[in-house]
């Protein structure tokens, strides 16, 4: 008899993981192994637990569905559980199994499990699941032409979620990127110029090929030699500005 499906059910409303409790107790095979009511939960539970499926909801404080598994290496699978249809299409550009619509009834998720089932049975024919860049999730946790209005870093077993607005300025460190916010450092595993990427062009500014700035907390521009210019900070920090990020700023602050 093969090894049953271990199961981690992340919905922030009691009644919603109960009524999975229920229709999966029913189901050969499948065991829930933990329940999670937000996503900093999640985040914990999944790490610690390791669970070959995930249902998992989308919209829930502190953190939603795309958040939790932009922060997780490596990422299991997944059934999203949710109310909203607007996200199905990012559901499916990350690789997820299925996606869920509230209410749905016992037939629609058995169909759901069955789907999992063929998933891992293929994953580990082929050594592993379609790999999701964390950039990509973090794109689908904003949607489409939308820009990032936090970010979201984890540190071991703490989670730092971090107001775009908050942000001072951040720099390039090898693979990963320092965020700079309020006389703190983050440091997140991504490169300068996916997260610059996903920033507000208008509020944040690629002043040099190791920094991106906020603009608004620039508080003046001083030439050092010809060429040669740093962007002053109102806490008084410098940062290098390039020819290039130069032209940028001009052309922002025209």
């Amino acid at each position: 008899m093969s090894e049953p499906l271990r199961i981690l059910l992340v919905d922030d409303e009691a009644p919603a993981r109960a009524l999975l409790r229920e229709y999966l107790g029913a189901e050969a095979g499948a065991e829930v192994v933990g329940e999670s009511a937000n996503g900093f939960e999640a985040v914990k539970a999944i790490a610690e637990l390791s669970p070959d499926l995930v249902f998992l909801d989308v919209q829930m404080p502190k953190l939603d569905g795309f958040e939790v598994l932009e922060l997780l290496e490596p990422r299991p699978a997944v059934i999203f559980c949710t109310a909203y249809d607007e996200y199905a299409l990012q559901a499916f550009e990350v690789h997820a199994v299925d996606y869920l619509l509230k209410p749905f009834g016992r037939e629609r998720l058995a169909a759901a499990l069955a789907r999992a089932r063929e998933r891992l049975a293929l994953g580990a024919a082929r050594g592993g699941s379609p790999a999701v860049s964390a950039p990509a999730l973090a794109a689908a946790a904003r949607g489409p032409g939308q820009h990032a209005e936090r970010i979201v870093v984890r540190d071991g077993a703490q989670v730092h979620v971090i107001p775009a607005e908050r942000v001072d300025y951040v720099e390039a460190q090898d693979d990963y990127v320092a965020i700079h916010e309020s006389g703190k450092t983050h440091l997140k595993h991504q490169t300068l110029a996916e997260l610059a990427e996903a920033l507000d062009p208008d509020r944040f500014v690629r002043i040099h090929r190791s920094y991106v700035a906020n603009v608004e907390r620039i508080a003046r521009i001083e030439l050092l030699a010809k060429d040669q210019r740093v962007a002053v900070l109102h806490d008084g920090r410098q940062l290098p500005i390039s020819r290039a990020g130069h032209e940028r700023l001009k052309e922002l602050l025209a």
